[in-house]
C-alpha cells in the first residue's frame, strides 16, 4: 500500500470486472475504486462530482489510475475543479474516442473530448490496435493533455482480455507517480 498517497482507481464504462488489472490492483494493493452510481448510462457531471467527493474525503494527495472512460473523467474533472492540486499524478490507460460515430449512445454525454492540459504529471498508455481509440487519437490526446505517451503494442483495449494479468509494469508506474521509486 502506498502510504504518502492514496491511489484512486477510476474504471470506465460498465466498470472493471474481476480479472481486469484495475480490480486485481484493488485487491492486491488495497487501492480504492471510485464507485459510480450509474455504470451503464454514465453522466459526465455525476462522475466528476463523485470523483471530487472522494478526493475531498482525505487530505492525502492522490494518484489517479484511469481506464477507458475514466481517462475522460480525469480530464473533465481537472478542467473544472478547484482542487486539482490534490492530485499528484495520473496513469491514463486506453482512452476511447467518444466523438467517433461508432460509440454507443450511452457515451454521447462525454462529447466533446476535453483537451485542456492536465495540471499534474500524467502518463497515457495506449495500444496500437485499440478498437475504441487508435494510436493517432491516443497520441493527440497525450499531446493535448501534456501526458507522456507509452505504447504497449497491439493489445486491444488494455482490459481483462489483453493478457496484462496483474500488470506489474503499470503498478510500478503508479508507484513512480506516487514518488516511491
Amino acid at each position: 500500500m502506498i502510504s504518502r498517497c492514496r491511489v484512486l482507481i477510476l474504471p470506465g464504462w460498465l466498470d472493471s470486472g474481476p480479472e481486469h488489472w484495475q480490480s486485481r490492483w484493488e485487491h492486491q494493493h488495497g487501492w480504492q475504486r471510485v464507485v459510480q452510481d450509474d455504470w451503464l448510462w454514465p453522466r459526465r457531471g455525476d462522475w466528476m462530482a463523485r470523483l471530487e467527493e472522494v478526493l475531498l474525503e482525505a487530505d492525502t494527495p492522490a494518484v489517479l489510475v484511469a481506464h477507458s472512460l475514466g481517462c475522460h473523467l480525469v480530464a473533465a474533472w481537472a478542467a473544472h475543479s478547484a482542487h486539482a492540486a490534490r492530485v499528484q499524478g495520473a496513469l491514463l490507460v486506453a482512452p476511447p474516442d467518444t466523438e467517433a460515430s461508432t460509440m454507443p449512445p450511452q457515451l454521447s454525454a462525454w462529447r466533446p473530448v476535453p483537451r485542456q492540459r492536465l495540471p499534474f504529471e500524467s502518463v497515457l498508455v495506449y495500444s496500437s490496435d485499440d478498437p475504441f481509440g487508435g494510436p493517432d487519437f491516443a497520441l493527440a490526446l497525450a499531446t493535448a493533455w501534456g501526458a507522456t505517451p507509452r505504447g504497449l503494442g497491439g493489445r486491444g483495449h488494455l482490459n481483462a482480455d489483453s493478457g496484462l494479468g496483474d500488470w506489474p509494469d503499470g503498478a510500478a508506474e503508479v508507484r513512480r507517480l506516487a514518488g516511491l521509486t
